[in-house]
C-alpha cells in the first residue's frame, strides 16, 4: 500500500506505523481531469497536495496513465486504419467543384491583366499629354520672351534712329519724374554740350536687357535673324557715347565730371575698350 510519510526517517514510533496504517488508499486519477481544455499540469498537481501518496507513487501513476492514453491512440488507429485510406476514394464530386473554381480564377486573371493593360495604355498617354502640356507651356514663354525682346528692340530702334534736332527737342524732355533730383544738373549740361546724358543712360539700360533676352532665347532663329539690328544698335550706342565724350573731353577741367558720368555709361554697356579707344584717339588729336 502507498503511503505519504511527513518525516525524513521512518523509524518513528511503533504508533505512527500503526497510523499509517489507518491511512485511506489514494483515489485512481480521474481520466476527466486531463480533458479540461485549460488543462495545466502546475495547477493540476497543486491540487493532489492533500493526496496521501508518496512523490515517486504519484509519479508512478502518471506514467501508468500515460502509457495507456498512447496504447489506446494506437489501437484506435489500428482499427480505423482502413476507414483512414478509404477517406480519399470515399470523397466524390471535388474535382468539378476544383475545376469550377481554378476556371474562375483563370477567368479572373484574365480579366485582372485586360485591365493592367488598360490602365498601362491610359498612363502612357497621360504621360504623353503632361509631355505635351510641359511643352506647350514653354513655347508660350518662349513667345512672351520673344514678344517682348522684339518691342524693346524696336524701342532702341526709334530713339536711336531719329534725326539729330529730334534728339536736340527729345534730350531736354525724357527726364523720369524718379530721377529728377538726380538728373536736373545732366539737363543743364544737355543744353551746353548737346548730348543728353540721360537718355544715353537709357538706351544703355534697354540695351542690356534685350541682350539679357537675346541670351535666355538661346539659338533661337528669329534672335538670329535680329542680329544686323543688335549690331546696329549697338554701333549707334557707342557713337553717340563717343560723341558724348568727345565733348566733355574738348571742355577741359569744366567737363570732368560730365567724362566720368560717360565713363560710367560705358562700364555699364561693358565697353570699357571702346571707351579707352575713344580716348586714345582724342589724346592722338
Amino acid at each position: 500500500m502507498s503511503r505519504f510519510y511527513f518525516g525524513d526517517s521512518r523509524s518513528n514510533s511503533d504508533d505512527d506505523d500503526e497510523d499509517d496504517e489507518d491511512l485511506p488508499y489514494p483515489a485512481p486519477l480521474q481520466r476527466n481531469d486531463f480533458l479540461t481544455p485549460d488543462f495545466s499540469p502546475s495547477t493540476y498537481l497543486s491540487t493532489l497536495s492533500n493526496r496521501h501518496q508518496t512523490l515517486e507513487d504519484l509519479r508512478s501513476d502518471l506514467r501508468s496513465r500515460s502509457q495507456l492514453l498512447s496504447k489506446e491512440l494506437l489501437d484506435l488507429v489500428n482499427s480505423n486504419y482502413q476507414d483512414f485510406l478509404n477517406l480519399g476514394n470515399s470523397l466524390h464530386g471535388g474535382e468539378e467543384k476544383v475545376e469550377e473554381v481554378r476556371v474562375g480564377l483563370l477567368g479572373f486573371r484574365k480579366e485582372v491583366d485586360g485591365l493592367k493593360k488598360v490602365v498601362e495604355g491610359r498612363e502612357d498617354e497621360v504621360r504623353g499629354l503632361l509631355e505635351e502640356r510641359r511643352g506647350v507651356r514653354g513655347e508660350i514663354e518662349v513667345g512672351r520672351r520673344l514678344l517682348d525682346y522684339d518691342a524693346r528692340l524696336r524701342e532702341l530702334d526709334e530713339d536711336l534712329d531719329i534725326n539729330a534736332s529730334a534728339k536736340e527737342a527729345d534730350r531736354e524732355e525724357d527726364v523720369s519724374d524718379s530721377e529728377e533730383d538726380e538728373d536736373d544738373d545732366d539737363d543743364e549740361e544737355d543744353a551746353s554740350y548737346g548730348v543728353s546724358i540721360v537718355k544715353l543712360r537709357r538706351n544703355v539700360v534697354q540695351y542690356r536687357l534685350v541682350q539679357d533676352l537675346e541670351k535666355s532665347l538661346g539659338e533661337h532663329p528669329y534672335i538670329g535673324a535680329q542680329a544686323s539690328r543688335m549690331t546696329k544698335v549697338r554701333s549707334t550706342i557707342l557713337l553717340d557715347l563717343s560723341t558724348a565724350l568727345q565733348h566733355s573731353k574738348s571742355a577741359g577741367a569744366a567737363g570732368s565730371g560730365r567724362v566720368m558720368k560717360v565713363m560710367k555709361i560705358y562700364a555699364d554697356m561693358e565697353e570699357s575698350a571702346e571707351a579707352v579707344k575713344v580716348l586714345k584717339s582724342l589724346k592722338a588729336t
